[in-house]
């Protein structure tokens, strides 16, 4: 099945025969692999729905630096966010191989700029172990373990923590409103 076709649960109605408990333990163990400044991140692939090519982002006032702004995919609204800004990386221009990430998160959905997608791999619970204590640092909260392929080790993220609440709800508000519009 390709990225592109892949749904979160979210996004069903209860009739929609696409997505069965054979499907949900299809995607057990599968992650998405990015890189950003040189590091491989993942995130589990339930929670992507799809990776789209880098697009205009329209800019919303009295947001914080790593939310962009917003996009408009498809007719759908959705807010961007740029993973290195939010890890306090440093800024770089955005290239051919930057894109977006889609995931759902609980009842709404979020652009991540990744500055690379590199491939889904299977990291068993087996060879996932829990984040290393890093002083209570802002980037600690983000991780969720460290997964060990063979290709080295892989930070796994915890989507809902890459955005606070309450900017999660200004952020859909302000959305709404344009939607409405």
């Amino acid at each position: 099945m390709s990225l592109e076709k892949l749904k979160s649960k979210n996004e069903l109605d209860e009739d929609d025969d696409f997505y069965d408990e054979e499907e949900e333990d299809s995607l057990l163990d599968n992650y998405l692999i990015f890189k950003c400044d040189g590091k491989d991140y993942a995130l589990e692939i339930r929670f992507v729905t799809e990776i789209v090519a880098l697009q205009e982002i329209t800019e919303i006032p009295d947001l914080p630096p790593y939310l962009k702004g917003i996009i408009n995919l498809r007719g759908k609204v959705l807010p961007v966010l740029d993973v290195r800004i939010r890890f306090n990386m440093l800024e770089s221009e955005y290239t051919e191989r930057t894109c977006l990430v889609i995931a759902a998160k609980e009842n709404s959905m979020i652009g991540l700029i990744v500055d690379a997608v590199t491939e889904v791999i299977k990291i068993p619970s087996s060879e996932i172990e829990p984040p290393p204590k890093m002083n209570d640092t802002v980037s600690s909260r983000f991780v969720t373990g460290i997964g060990k392929a063979k290709e080295g080790v892989k930070i796994i993220l915890n989507l809902h923590n890459l955005v606070y609440e309450d900017e999660v709800r200004r952020i859909d508000a302000q959305i709404k409103e344009l939607n409405d519009k």
